[in-house]
């Protein structure tokens, strides 16, 4: 199974490990960075790729549990500046893309 999924301004990991699926958006632009990470299904890393329009495989990743975001922009933010909701899920999916580095640097 591959372990990694990638769009415009998502990315989804799999960690074959724990059996546990995560996915960021991120969008960066002159007026600030947003970041959205997520603990998903296996449904939902399975669709993710699918679709022909990167906006319908953003709506599926936000259907998953939201474990950390951050709004930093020009206009203000939504609310406060960061917001962690799943601590563990949080670490968890910076520990899968942490290997997938690992993993990446051994390679070359």
């Amino acid at each position: 199974m591959q372990n990694e999924k990638r769009g415009i301004c998502w990315t989804a990991y799999h960690d074959p490990d724990t059996e546990r699926f995560f996915a960021e958006i991120i969008y960066t632009s002159r007026e600030g960075r947003e970041q959205y990470d997520y603990e998903i299904t296996r449904e939902i890393y399975d669709r993710l790729g699918t679709f022909g329009d990167d906006c319908e495989n953003e709506t599926l990743i936000r259907t998953g549990k939201l474990a950390y975001s951050f709004e930093n922009t020009m206009y203000g933010t939504l609310g406060p500046e960061r917001m962690v909701w799943d601590e563990e899920a949080s670490d968890a999916m910076k520990d899968v893309v942490r290997k997938r580095q690992e993993k990446g640097k051994k390679k070359t």
